[in-house]
């Protein structure tokens, strides 16, 4: 659907623009490589995406201290998508920007009900046992937002789609990396429990600065265990339009660069969260022109045997 249209909300835009700038850095100067039309796209995806987050963990644009939503402020948020999808939005900025995404695009109620899940298990207090209970709470929180993501830049191919989730479930494993202290402070952990019992650490003992040495080996192996997504969501990007894979290349570039950052500063990062500066940002959206153009001259393919799969795709 053409996204310049006579009734096109130039407000909403500006609106959703601004919460992007505030909200993610990261993703704000990503997003700028997108043509027009799909900017405006992939920014109201973002809103909403962004009004989850906040809702659940009780912050502002992942800001403030982390307070766990009620049950019932959750089936409100389910309610309210689903009424925008339905072109029945209210006046919250996010459900506006929902129901004028879905007003432009396909947006499917299966995937922003399987992104609402993954808050759903925050919610419920849940807790990773397995790698794969890790892997499963990514795509729901950030691999179903790939898939979404790539609809919006005209994908249907089902691999390429396994490929953006890829790339969502890449992105969530370098959160929770960099985020595990902070994360341990609210009574929360992504590192699946087995792993933490092999190394004789209990949640709380993963925001103590004396065991900084102990956690730090954990950490890395989930940046380690984040590598073959980011490898294999190259191959996805190989098959976006040209500005789109630049945009895209951009953000797994920068993302990537914070678990390099983490696995470089050793335990220290545990101190204080990792980020992507200016510059290396602007180094990244550079050199990412290259990789979007390069890409389309290869024909190396890299397969995603042993990577996580969703259960309805296997």
């Amino acid at each position: 659907m053409d996204a310049m249209n006579s009734d096109f909300d130039q407000g909403l835009i500006d609106e959703v623009r601004r919460v992007i700038d505030r909200g993610s850095k990261s993703f704000g100067a990503a997003s700028r490589l997108f043509e027009p039309g799909m900017r405006e796209d992939v920014t109201l995806l973002y809103a909403w995406c962004r009004h989850c987050d906040d809702l659940t963990d009780g912050q502002d644009l992942g800001q403030g201290l982390i307070s766990t939503a009620s049950k019932e402020a959750l089936e409100d948020l389910r309610g309210d998508s689903m009424r925008a999808l339905d072109g029945k939005a209210g006046e919250a900025l996010a459900y506006r920007a929902l129901a004028e995404l879905s007003r432009r695009q396909t947006i499917p109620k299966s995937l922003v009900e399987a992104h609402i899940l993954g808050f759903e298990l925050d919610v419920a207090g849940w807790q990773p046992d397995t790698l794969a209970d890790t892997l499963q709470y990514c795509y729901h929180t950030a691999g179903t937002v790939g898939i979404m993501m790539a609809g919006i830049m005209g994908v249907e191919d089902s691999a390429t789609l396994h490929r953006a989730s890829d790339l969502g479930i890449a992105f969530q494993l370098t959160n929770i990396a960099r985020d595990v202290v902070e994360d341990a402070m609210a009574g929360r952990s992504y590192l699946p429990a087995e792993w933490r019992a092999e190394a004789g650490l209990s949640i709380s003992d993963l925001a103590e600065p004396s065991c900084r040495e102990r956690v730090f080996p954990l950490v890395r192996r989930l940046v380690e265990e984040a590598e073959p997504y980011y490898h294999s969501a190259e191959i996805g990007i190989r098959a976006l339009p040209r500005r789109a894979a630049w945009a895209v290349a951009t953000a797994h570039a920068v993302y990537r660069d914070i678990g390099i950052q983490v696995c470089q500063r050793g335990p220290m990062a545990l101190h204080q969260r990792s980020y992507t500066g200016s510059a290396r940002k602007l180094w990244r959206v550079i050199t990412s022109a290259h990789h979007a153009t390069a890409s389309r001259q290869t024909r190396i393919m890299i397969s995603r045997m042993g990577l996580w799969t969703p259960p309805e795709w296997v």
